[in-house]
């Protein structure tokens, strides 16, 4: 009954200022906004790959701690599919109010140019929340391959000799990260993709194909026990889990200086106080040095910082791919 004397009292109010002319004067409801008591009920985090992967991995080990932050259990729910697009239609369809967000990866960025008929505009479609981690690939030759750095590789294809690279399929990380690399070595290779990351490590392994680039969360073990040489870094900015591998950057690569990331999502209608909210959340989950050592376990650098920063670094990154896709001449249905 106040809400609606007040609303009352104000449209008199304002048509009072109408008719004399007035500056306006306005009396309006006070709202505690939209994240009040927010949340109280269970938050469905949506992954778009299946269970086991570093994908999954990274979002539940946040999830565990993010639902001890906002006293509510984070539901991790994997819909796998289209590199990533069934689990995004979803949640773009989904209602804006908090309780449904995307763990998005490097992928959301790719598709929007590999995809030609995408049903969703993740730009416009969703907000980023937080950004979660960091992680480079790493550019890898067998060790019984014959090359032993950048430099080996590049001058022995620019002497004519056909080298060949393994990637876990048209458009995927290990396929986009060597196009940007060739593009910008000046050099090109032949592509030979794989139904998966894992068939195409295993010919890496076996030395039939001599060249993957691979993220290094997953490539890291065969690195250590010396299967597999790394060449460079895809980041200028070493890892943490392995400061003694150079960047490519510095490596003569100029321009060189792409990662793999994990960026919390929600629908774009989200009101503004629940991401805050959710933001803030996540930036205290990824501050607890446990889940630090955890994402540092798994290749990954933990990155803090505001909704506005992640949007923006987003946006920069569906840039970015646009151009590799485009040089790399693939599309997908």
């Amino acid at each position: 009954m106040l809400h609606k004397a007040l609303s009352r009292s104000a449209i008199l109010l304002a048509k009072l200022a109408l008719a004399t002319g007035t500056a306006a004067l306005s009396i309006m409801p006070i709202s505690a906004g939209a994240s009040a008591g927010f949340p109280d009920k269970p938050i469905r985090l949506v992954v778009g790959f299946p269970p086991g992967g570093g994908v999954d991995v990274a979002a539940r080990a946040l999830g565990n701690v993010l639902g001890e932050e906002l006293g509510q259990p984070i539901v991790v729910e994997n819909i796998p599919g289209a590199g990533g697009n069934i689990a995004t239609d979803r949640v773009v369809k989904s209602a804006g109010d908090g309780y449904t967000l995307l763990f998005g990866s490097i992928a959301l960025s790719i598709n929007p140019s590999l995809y030609k008929s995408l049903t969703f505009d993740p730009v416009k479609q969703l907000r980023a929340v937080s950004m979660v981690s960091t992680s480079p690939y790493v550019l890898l030759a067998n060790a019984q391959s014959g090359i032993g750095s950048v430099q080996e590789l590049v001058s022995q294809v620019k002497a004519g000799k056909q080298i060949d690279y393994a990637s876990a399929g048209n458009g995927s990380g290990s396929h986009l990260f060597m196009q940007q690399f060739s593009d910008l070595a000046g050099i090109s290779m032949t592509h030979i993709p794989y139904r998966g990351a894992t068939p195409a490590m295993n010919d890496v392994l076996g030395n039939q194909v001599p060249v993957v680039f691979d993220s290094i969360m997953t490539t890291l073990p065969h690195i250590k026990t010396g299967r597999l040489t790394a060449l460079g870094l895809s980041s200028i900015k070493k890892s943490v889990v392995a400061p003694e591998i150079p960047s490519l950057d510095e490596l003569g690569i100029k321009g060189m200086d792409s990662t793999s990331w994990f960026i919390i999502f929600a629908p774009a209608g989200t009101p503004d106080d629940v991401v805050l909210k959710l933001e803030q959340a996540i930036n205290k989950s990824l501050s607890t040095p446990a889940l630090k050592q955890r994402f540092v376990d798994m290749g990954a650098e933990v990155v803090a910082g505001t909704s506005q920063e992640a949007q923006k670094f987003y946006e920069s990154e569906v840039a970015k791919w646009a151009k590799v896709v485009s040089a790399s001449g693939v599309q997908l249905d």
